[in-house]
């Protein structure tokens, strides 16, 4: 699915499906997501006995980076109301978060990150000030265990 070309993509075209099925709309309309990464951690090991005097590199745990995304609030309980599946310990709750990456004139997805079995592990609305003029925003933090691109 990754489209290869010489000059980069731009940053600002992206769809985000929070593992619903839906891009579309305000409810999937978010105005950023955080760098998104992952890393799998080395072990050095050198025998005792080794002839060579330099340590072995052995391949370790996965671990990936929790993400943020961030929207306006627009009135809709859909994100709470995953977070309190979560809490409440059902594990159908874990999902897919996919996020793709789309060319300049929005007609072709070139690139797709997916989170698996992604989670809520934080929720914030706010701040609020009586005296500004921001659009109110949501944010929330995801934990997932694996990461996938396309």
């Amino acid at each position: 699915m990754a489209v290869m070309r010489d000059r980069p993509y731009t940053q600002f075209n992206f769809l985000v499906d929070i593992g619903d099925g839906n891009t579309d709309g305000p409810a999937a309309g978010f105005q950023e997501v955080s760098a998104i990464s992952t890393e799998v951690a080395v072990a050095e090991y050198r025998n005792g006995n080794s002839r060579e005097n330099s340590v072995t590199k052995i391949t370790g745990l996965n671990k990936a980076s929790d993400v943020t995304l961030k929207r306006g609030v627009i009135g809709s309980l859909s994100l709470y109301q995953w977070l309190d599946e979560i809490r409440n310990g059902n594990q159908r709750a874990l999902r897919t978060v996919t996020i793709q990456l789309q060319n300049e004139d929005h007609t072709e997805v070139v690139q797709t990150w997916k989170l698996l079995r992604a989670r809520i592990i934080k929720h914030t609305s706010g701040p609020f000030n009586a005296r500004g003029n921001e659009v109110a925003m949501e944010e929330i933090v995801l934990a997932y265990e694996r990461l996938e691109l396309e």
